[in-house]
């Protein structure tokens, strides 16, 4: 035996790592049993940590023998060899498939809750697990990782077998191994314990390095002087921020409007500054025909977005447009000015068709979320779609209302929200804390 259970072969293996210490990169571990081994490596290297989900296809009535594993983000790989042995027919396949998909999202509601996933885009990234034997469910795990953009994948494991590296067909950029041994029967063989790791474990691995991770926020009342008024505001900015997002509250909304300070303590998690601000006064907020006033709203918005990029929390950072409903009309009216700076917009909710004389002209990275029972926004949205010459996406949060009241479907906004602006505002050249 090599190890006495999973967090002594985590540090150990973290030794093998040393070299990353100090650099960009992620930490993932595959659920279950490579969690906990992932989680010494990322306190050894101070990294962030976060899953990488896999679900092996068993051969139907032979489920320990794998034709292949399913990954998130759609990733497939299949052993056509052992599908031709053992006569898999397509029906069988896809109902295979259909079972571990569902599990795949079931385990991802499990373990991250409503929390985004680590932002892997440009990254190293380095998969880890507590051993390797196939190599399938480690074959799908890098390619899950390269379609979500990792710059460079380093798969490190305790113990595999020796020659392990040929498995992999070179979709790992890097491999580690503490131990590879040339009499390799089962990975369990190495371990004094090797007890099945529970779930409760798992997610404590996760929120125990979220916690050490946490950014610290700096949150401050603000006065915006713009034009002939001044607003009121609340600034927060964490520790080393990867960017501030502005919000443009919809509807008459203020800086108090529960749904936009809810996305906004998620962008604060992951270490996005963000800017609440009233839009119109107390006395102009009582004038119903200010709220739909698109070029008001963006004037006041752009206002704010100057008097922000002059502050010192700002210096360097990218901006970014979060609006709802009429707001998201005035977020993509300024967006649509050719001197301004943001660099990404997210409309929830929007009336995209209030700035519809400004959609072509919009630069910035565009997301667009609707709920799907939403069917009169929801068509605007598309149209816009097809008027906006920037990137763009839509994104439709299913049996979601306008307010997006339903169990969840905030928390959806919310984690589309931050993997859109953390995205975007690393292709600015800074780093987003994770």
């Amino acid at each position: 035996m090599f190890f006495s259970d999973r967090s002594d072969a985590g540090r150990q293996l973290a030794a093998r790592l040393d070299h990353l210490k100090g650099h960009d990169v992620v930490i993932l571990g595959l659920p279950r049993g490579g969690v906990p081994v992932a989680a010494e490596v990322a306190d050894a290297l101070d990294a962030p940590l976060d899953i990488c989900l896999v679900r092996k296809l068993g051969v139907p009535h032979q489920p320990e023998l794998a034709m292949g594993a399913l990954g998130e983000g759609g990733v497939r790989v299949l052993n056509e060899r052992v599908i031709s042995e053992t006569r898999v027919s397509e029906r069988d396949l896809a109902a295979v498939e259909e079972r571990e998909h569902a599990e795949l999202e079931q385990r991802a509601l499990r373990y991250r809750g409503s929390r985004p996933s680590v932002p892997l885009e440009g990254r190293t990234v380095v998969v880890v697990d507590d051993g390797l034997a196939t190599g399938a469910t480690a074959l799908a795990a890098c390619r899950v990782v390269r379609a979500r953009g990792a710059a460079r994948i380093i798969l490190a494991v305790p113990v595999a077998p020796r020659g392990w590296t040929a498995r992999l067909g070179g979709e790992a950029d890097e491999t580690v191994s503490v131990h590879a041994p040339e009499l390799f029967f089962a990975i369990g063989q190495f371990y004094r314990d090797f007890s099945q790791t529970p779930d409760a474990e798992v997610i404590a691995c996760l929120d125990r390095n979220r916690a050490q991770r946490a950014p610290v926020v700096q949150d401050t009342d603000v006065r915006i002087p713009v034009t002939d008024v001044t607003l009121s505001g609340r600034l927060a900015v964490p520790e080393d921020a990867g960017g501030i997002v502005l919000f443009a509250h919809g509807s008459g909304s203020s800086r108090h409007s529960p749904r936009n300070r809810a996305v906004a303590a998620v962008l604060n998690r992951a270490g996005l500054g963000t800017l609440l601000f009233d839009l119109l006064t107390e006395a102009e907020a009582t004038d119903r025909a200010h709220v739909f006033d698109t070029p008001l709203l963006a004037g006041r918005l752009a206002g704010a977005t100057e008097w922000l990029a002059g502050r010192p929390e700002s210096a360097g950072l990218p901006l970014g447009y979060f609006g709802a409903s009429t707001g998201a009309a005035a977020a993509l009216w300024a967006a649509g000015d050719p001197e301004s700076p943001v660099s990404a917009v997210v409309s929830r909710g929007g009336r995209p068709d209030l700035a519809a004389e400004r959609l072509a002209q919009v630069r910035a990275p565009t997301l667009l979320v609707v709920g799907g029972a939403d069917a009169l926004v929801l068509d605007l949205n598309r149209r816009a779609l097809a008027m906006l010459r920037c990137e763009n996406r839509l994104s439709v949060v299913g049996g979601a209302g306008h307010l997006f009241e339903e169990p969840g479907a905030l928390e959806e906004v919310a984690d589309l929200a931050t993997s859109w602006f953390a995205e975007h505002f690393r292709r600015q050249g800074v780093s987003t804390p994770s």
